[in-house]
């Protein structure tokens, strides 16, 4: 009972702070503080010089520019939004901003060939959505959208200890559109702003968004978006780094019929070709040229004697000075690469500089390697 009676003490002085700590709406921090009288003020006339007098010369600084051909002038005073401007930030590894007079759109390269660009977006945006509570309304892969249900957020502006407490609430819904290029490597995304509501203590305010105003909203929920893909591909890239430095082993593959001899590699074709940069010359192979897309290098050996006498001890190696190619295909198993040494004219070599090679080469692919 004692209790009860301090609380009821103390009770008018908690009152009083939460009276006075009462916050100002969503609607407030976006207008000018104090009045906005100087929307009706009139533009004076400018002095009335005589004929007989010069004119004395007037400094431009303070002059207001003229009002552009696109402006609402309808937006002075109380609607004006005086918020700082949003920005879009492309965070994400791949990711870069393209800004025109009707929306803002990211445009979102693969960084991973393995992976399809298309899937990794809606995985993204999916995830973005999942993890902010906000559950998809409506998404169609084939067309490429994504549509929100009602998102709702709401901040107590009042409260009051006899009576529930005052509410602001803002609901929204948006749309995301994803455009792939043909080469399917590039991938534009846009959102929008579909549906728009706010209310306080219950009522609906009936605010008419402005173009700034929805550009500030899905500024601010694309950016949601972009920072989650930021910190799915930087734990992409981790695990890609960490694959491509472990070893590669390698499979000396007979000869079968006319296909000469051959080396399998335990990695997928990328994987294969970036390591193979690293070994070749450390083969004593000159890089000459190289082709990904048919998966070729024209490489050099400019001296047989020295180096392979010197990697390969009292054995002879029969690899003359010239010209080589290397060439990668994808095996039947596509977690696997195969490898061919062929001459400058394309044909095989014998299946014993295969064999001899194949020592070499092998420890050198499975060694592991720090990559940066």
């Amino acid at each position: 009972m004692l209790v009860k009676v301090k609380l009821k003490q103390v009770t008018p002085i908690l009152l009083v702070a939460a009276v006075s700590a009462a916050c100002s709406t969503p609607i407030d921090r976006r207008q000018v503080n104090g009045t906005d009288e100087y929307i009706n003020a009139e533009v004076t006339a400018g002095l009335n010089i005589p004929a007989s007098l010069n004119t004395p010369p007037y400094t431009k600084e303070y002059d207001i520019p003229p009002v552009g051909t696109k402006a609402n002038t309808a937006i002075v005073g109380k609607k004006l939004d005086i918020r700082a401007p949003l920005q879009v930030l492309p965070m994400a590894e791949g990711t870069r901003v393209e800004e025109n007079s009707d929306n803002i759109r990211v445009v979102i390269e693969s960084i991973d060939n393995s992976i399809d660009l298309k899937q990794e977006i809606f995985d993204t945006i999916r995830g973005s959505l999942t993890e902010s509570g906000i559950t998809v309304l409506a998404e169609n892969f084939t067309t490429g959208f994504i549509e929100t249900d009602w998102i709702t957020n709401e901040e107590v502006i009042e409260s009051n200890w006899w009576s529930a407490d005052k509410i602001y609430q803002l609901r929204q819904r948006y749309r995301y559109d994803i455009a792939i290029k043909p080469h399917g490597r590039t991938a534009d995304v846009t959102i929008n702003l579909v549906e728009h509501e706010e209310h306080y203590n219950g009522e609906n305010q009936g605010v008419l968004l402005s173009g700034e105003d929805k550009r500030r909203y899905t500024i601010d929920r694309l950016n949601s978006s972009v920072a989650y893909m930021s910190a799915k591909r930087e734990q992409l890239l981790k695990e890609n780094r960490l694959r491509q430095s472990r070893g590669i082993e390698l499979q000396l593959i007979a000869a079968q019929g006319k296909q000469g001899a051959y080396w399998l590699a335990n990695g997928k074709f990328k994987q294969v070709w970036d390591r193979l940069r690293i070994v070749l010359p450390e083969l004593g192979f000159d890089v000459l040229d190289m082709d990904m897309n048919k998966g070729l290098y024209y490489v050099n050996l400019e001296e047989s004697g020295g180096f392979w006498s010197s990697l390969w001890g009292d054995e002879s190696l029969e690899l003359d000075k010239g010209n080589y190619r290397v060439v990668l295909t994808v095996s039947d198993d596509t977690d696997k690469t195969n490898i061919y040494l062929k001459d400058v004219a394309g044909e095989p070599v014998d299946d014993e500089v295969m064999a001899q090679v194949f020592k070499s080469l092998a420890d050198l692919m499975q060694t592991d390697r720090k990559v940066r």
